[in-house]
């Protein structure tokens, strides 16, 4: 048994990639491309929906930065103000695409809460897909008091004109529209990353 060990090894290895691309949805891999083509870049937001526990958003610059692309993941930092804690991460899986939300203190260790989010349900259309509440997500917001949370619902939506990052659940809203058109000044590097 041990020596077949090697090949399985090989084999997984070979084929583990090809596997992940196959298993996409036209309509997401169409979606992780279109972001894909802005990688370097950054784009100022606004919120467009928000309540009173989006108020930390209010008057202050909102950038988001396309800054690390590989074949199977884009990391996307999104900058409030003097806030660089917060780090979006899409990636390819064997079902579809994953948001994950890296969150970092200054000093950049890990938030509690962190590398929460979901995977796509459906192909979703090379626009728009959602990302409703994963099991790991759902417990970490248990065990932190954030039960508000454990239906959480992620969208994110790209034409030539702009990117949407939207949260919804019941009795909240939370939707940021950032501009395509013209690229802005490089915000400093997220906490936490090289």
């Amino acid at each position: 048994m041990t020596s077949n060990l090697p090949l399985y090894a090989v084999l997984v290895s070979g084929l583990s990639l090809p596997m992940l691309a196959n298993a996409m949805a036209p309509e997401q891999e169409a979606f992780f491309d279109a972001i894909q083509q802005h990688c370097g870049k950054a784009y100022a937001g606004t919120v467009v929906n928000g309540n009173e526990a989006d108020s930390s958003f209010a008057n202050k610059p909102l950038v988001m930065h396309v800054r690390e692309c590989s074949e199977h993941q884009i990391k996307i930092p999104f900058h409030v103000g003097d806030d660089h804690s917060r780090t979006w991460v899409i990636t390819k899986t064997a079902t579809g695409l994953q948001l994950k939300h890296d969150h970092r203190h200054q000093d950049g260790h890990s938030d509690k809460v962190t590398m929460y989010g979901g995977d796509t349900l459906t192909a979703g259309s090379a626009k728009l897909q959602s990302f409703p509440v994963d099991a790991f997500s759902i417990a970490n917001f248990t065990d932190n008091g954030l039960s508000q949370s454990v239906t959480n619902v992620w969208h994110m939506g790209i034409d030539d004109n702009s990117f949407s990052y939207r949260l919804t659940r019941e009795n909240r809203d939370f939707y940021v529209e950032f501009d395509l058109s013209e690229s802005v000044a490089l915000p400093p590097t997220p906490w936490g990353h090289q």
